[in-house]
C-alpha cells in the first residue's frame, strides 16, 4: 500500500535548519553529502535540501512497492512526470505534478 513516507523541505542553510529542528523538536539528522540531511526515524521522515537545484516548495514523497507501475498509474490518472525515475541512496524515485499542479514524488526503497 502506498503511504506518505517523507517530506523534503528546501532550506537556505542546512546547518541552521538542522540546528532549528534539533532545538525545537529534538530531531537528529543524518548527512547525505554537503547539501542534504534527513531524519531516519523509520516513520514519516523530514529531508533538508540545501542543494542549488533544490525543490522550490515542500515535496511530499510517497512510498510505493513498484515504481514503474506507479509511474504508469500516475500518467494514466492525468499526472505529468517532471523528473523521470532516478536512483538515490535508499532507492529510486520520480517527481510528478498532480492534476492541480502540486509537485510530489514517488519512491521505491531498494
Amino acid at each position: 500500500m502506498a503511504r506518505l513516507q517523507y517530506l523534503e523541505l528546501p532550506v537556505g542553510d542546512r546547518a541552521e535548519a538542522k540546528r532549528f529542528y534539533a532545538e525545537a523538536f529534538g530531531w537528529g539528522f543524518t548527512d547525505f553529502g554537503a547539501d542534504y540531511a534527513a531524519t531516519m526515524s523509520g516513520d514519516t521522515d523530514i529531508g533538508l535540501d540545501a542543494a542549488p537545484d533544490k525543490v522550490r516548495a515542500p515535496l511530499p514523497v510517497i512510498r510505493v512497492e513498484d515504481i514503474e507501475a506507479t509511474l504508469a498509474a500516475v500518467e494514466a490518472a492525468g499526472g505529468k512526470v517532471v523528473v523521470p525515475i532516478f536512483a538515490f541512496p535508499g532507492g529510486r524515485r520520480f517527481h510528478f505534478r498532480d492534476v492541480d499542479g502540486h509537485e510530489l514524488a514517488a519512491m521505491q526503497p531498494g
